[in-house]
């Protein structure tokens, strides 16, 4: 597990500099004269561009190491949140969120790194590590970007740009190739045929389709709830990055903390669909809860039934998957999470214009009807299998 500091480390400090930009996006595209659908298209875009770079990413990093792939997209989003921060168009706003979406694809290399350095046995918790690294960046995050915006709203940007570049830094310096050496190292290009394969995998497809219809789910609620908060509930950016970061908090108790014990207890057959329930739960309450104690509450509530079925479900994933194919099989995971990203965020601009609260009703909807996908999916284990 000590070869995973440095990997997790990097994934730390990408998602701080990703979560400072949260809470103030919607803020900053309407001072540009975005509306409600421009300011989640503007989050679509970002997705978008992850959903086409994931599983490059994923399928590179199993041909030449995950180090340099590492090393470059950090680089890569560098420059481009300097770019967001310079930027003095809505347009350009559009193509620097695009170009950072595609270098923010890396989770998918920094996943095949976990693969290469736990056992089967202890992929869940390695993956629930990667997820607390996750809550840990959308803790500080959100907190600091909400914190920094009473200094103007282009200067948290600037703040997660100068510390994407400490990231590459560090990386450089630290992070070591985890793939082994005498892993096959694949020829083939990425095409849909690749996808296709995956997809119909007796034990991952269904989990993909999973990953899919979940992320789509939360991206919906995501991406509408700052308009929300802004035009609902009157509050500004430096409360909403507060409310995110308590989520993160509990994000990390239960990925970092518990994820472990409670897949040896209870395994990922029974995680998952509880966990889904919790999601939908937390989510349909979310539009009901006055602020702001009692919205927090129940930031918690959604954060724990994605820390429970999120880290489960990629173990799955990965427990399913070959050595030499975990690369390319979770950046397609990951790029069907990212299209997932982009799909929910154009939906929500329009349910929000018919109803501040209608993307809170449609999420928590479709992770209900999504509860028997998760039992089907758990349901088709078996042995790992190579693709």
């Amino acid at each position: 597990m000590k070869l995973l500091i440095p990997v997790l480390l990097a994934v730390v400090l990408d998602l701080i500099g990703f979560g400072i930009v949260i809470p103030l996006l919607t803020f900053y595209a309407e001072e540009y004269g975005a509306g409600p659908v421009a300011v989640t298209l503007l989050m679509a875009v970002y997705s978008l561009a992850q959903f086409l770079m994931a599983p490059v990413w994923g399928a590179l990093s199993d041909r030449f190491g995950r180090r340099p792939i590492m090393l470059f997209s950090i680089g890569m989003a560098t420059i481009c949140l300097a770019g967001f921060a310079w930027a003095e168009s809505l347009w350009l706003l559009f193509v620097f969120r695009a170009l950072h979406g595609a270098a923010a694809a890396n989770i998918s290399t920094a996943q095949a790194c976990v693969a290469d350095a736990t056992t089967p046995e202890n992929r869940a918790k390695g993956m629930g590590m990667i997820g607390a690294a996750f809550g840990l960046g959308f803790t500080l995050g959100p907190f600091v970007g909400g914190e920094l915006s009473v200094y103007g709203l282009a200067a948290p940007i600037w703040a997660a740009a100068a510390l994407s570049a400490i990231n590459f830094v560090l990386a450089v310096v630290w992070l070591r190739e985890t793939r082994k050496p005498d892993t096959v190292r694949p020829k083939r290009s990425i095409h849909p045929a690749a996808f296709m394969r995956v997809a119909k995998h007796p034990v991952i497809g269904l989990c993909i389709v999973l990953t899919f219809v979940m992320t789509v789910a939360f991206a919906i609620m995501e991406s509408s709830f700052t308009l929300f908060a802004e035009h609902v509930r009157d509050l500004d950016a430096r409360l909403v990055g507060r409310m995110f970061g308590v989520a993160g908090l509990t994000m990390i108790f239960v990925q970092g903390g518990i994820i472990g014990r409670l897949v040896k207890r209870f395994g990922e057959a029974k995680l998952i669909p509880a966990g889904i329930a919790i999601l939908s739960m937390g989510l349909i309450a979310l539009p009901f809860a006055p602020p702001i104690a009692a919205m927090t509450g129940v930031f918690v509530v959604i954060a724990i039934g994605q820390g429970i079925a999120s880290p489960s479900l990629h173990s799955l994933i990965s427990r399913g998957t070959a050595d030499h194919e975990q690369g390319f099989v979770l950046g397609t995971n990951q790029s069907m999470s990212a299209l997932a990203r982009a799909v929910g965020p154009t939906i929500a601009g329009w349910l929000y214009i018919g109803g501040a609260a209608w993307p809170f009703y449609v999420s928590g909807g479709i992770l209900a009807l999504s509860i028997p996908l998760g039992v089907a999916a758990v349901a088709q284990r078996g042995t790992k299998q190579a693709l």
